[in-house]
């Protein structure tokens, strides 16, 4: 049996990493400045979380939701009180899209409605929200027929009024930052109005956290640099540092009962185990803060060279704007200059490293892009 052959991949075979650098199968270092699409929070191996995640292994109990499971109890706790929102609660689940359907499942059980407002560039996995980011017609419509996904323009709260006028949209959706569209971020005035014209049309808001929360953008949620609090908010990614887990934050206005939502794996013991070391080291490490001064300094930086059309992001989360494709310069990085990036269409380079990048690391990262510019 074959693959099934839906990603393109680098003839590379990643054997081990430390913290922000990976080693290949002949022991050449490369540094990661993409951790698996924003995955690698903590950094690669570090000692607290591999030893948390051995522990728990030795025990050999993965239960998730049939039984007591005080690990839920304790990440739920941890998670509200780094982030701010203690008085919401949380359903695990394992991955982003996932955390999105349950999310659009609460709203729509809410209120009734079957139309979301979600925007152009923006992506929910491949989801009832699944938007236009790709150029390939198989997936550029939404996969659950079930919901009516209405696209407007990213910052147009104009447009957002219109739809919602017909009191007929169950829920708005949308990325904290746009991460697969170009790092592109929401205006914070627009986010400030959005809610409060959800809040009118009693509208869910689902902001989708799962690339640009946990720390990523300088603070918890890339949202709070507005200051709204949504209804709904979704993360996966960085809250495992690669173990799959997932959640959704909700807010107290949804009432909890039995069958409401439903999960096989989500919330296990090794789970939760991972995802609280993450949240122990985000802490202890000053990680957060971290994000915010690093990835300032290596934008700063980057506004400097010549032949950068554009520069956009917040903390460590970072789009690289050329005005023509990055396809060779992406490889030149990695092959060349031993540096892991990512991509955003056909002319952004995105960064994505974990959250203990190192001035250092950024200035090799700058001196090499330099090189080859």
């Amino acid at each position: 049996m074959d693959l099934f052959n839906v990603y393109p991949l680098f003839d590379i075979e990643i054997e081990k990493g430390v913290n922000c650098r990976t080693y290949d199968k002949q022991g050449i270092e490369y540094l990661d400045l993409y951790g698996g699409h924003a995955v690698i929070s903590i950094g690669h191996s570090h000692p607290y979380y591999v030893q948390k995640i051995a522990q728990q292994s030795e025990k050999l109990v993965f239960y998730s939701n049939s039984i007591v499971n005080k690990l839920q109890e304790e990440l739920a706790l941890k998670l509200g009180k780094i982030s701010g929102y203690e008085d919401y609660s949380l359903f695990l689940v394992n991955s982003g899209a996932e955390a999105n359907e349950n999310a659009l499942k609460l709203a729509s059980f809410h209120n009734g409605r079957k139309k979301v407002i979600a925007f152009q560039k923006s992506f929910h996995g491949r989801t009832s929200a699944a938007v236009r980011v790709t150029d390939n017609p198989k997936i550029n419509a939404p996969i659950n027929e079930g919901f009516d996904v209405d696209f407007l323009p990213l910052n147009d709260i104009e447009a957002v009024r219109k739809s919602l006028s017909n009191g007929d949209v169950c829920a708005v959706i949308i990325e904290g930052i746009q991460g697969v569209g170009g790092i592109r971020i929401p205006e914070p005035a627009f986010l400030q109005a959005l809610s409060e014209e959800c809040k009118k049309y009693n509208t869910i808001l689902i902001l989708d956290e799962v690339q640009s929360g946990y720390g990523r953008s300088g603070k918890f949620f890339a949202h709070q640099h507005a200051g709204i609090r949504p209804d709904l908010i979704t993360v996966a990614k960085g809250m495992g540092n690669g173990f799959p887990i997932g959640g959704v934050l909700i807010s107290p206005k949804f009432e909890a009962s039995y069958g409401l939502l439903g999960t096989t794996f989500g919330g296990s013991h090794l789970a939760c185990v991972a995802a609280i070391a993450v949240l122990d080291v985000l802490k202890a490490d000053h990680l957060i803060e971290n994000a915010g001064k690093t990835g300032d300094y290596i934008m700063q930086e980057l506004k400097k060279i010549p032949g950068i059309k554009d520069v956009r992001g917040l903390g460590l989360m970072i789009g690289i704007e050329f005005a023509e494709p990055v396809t060779e310069l992406r490889k030149k990085l990695l092959f060349e200059k031993k540096i892991f990036t990512g991509v955003s269409g056909n002319n952004i380079i995105r960064l994505l490293p974990p959250l203990c990048l190192t001035k250092a690391d950024a200035d090799t990262f700058i001196e090499k892009l330099k090189q080859l510019l």
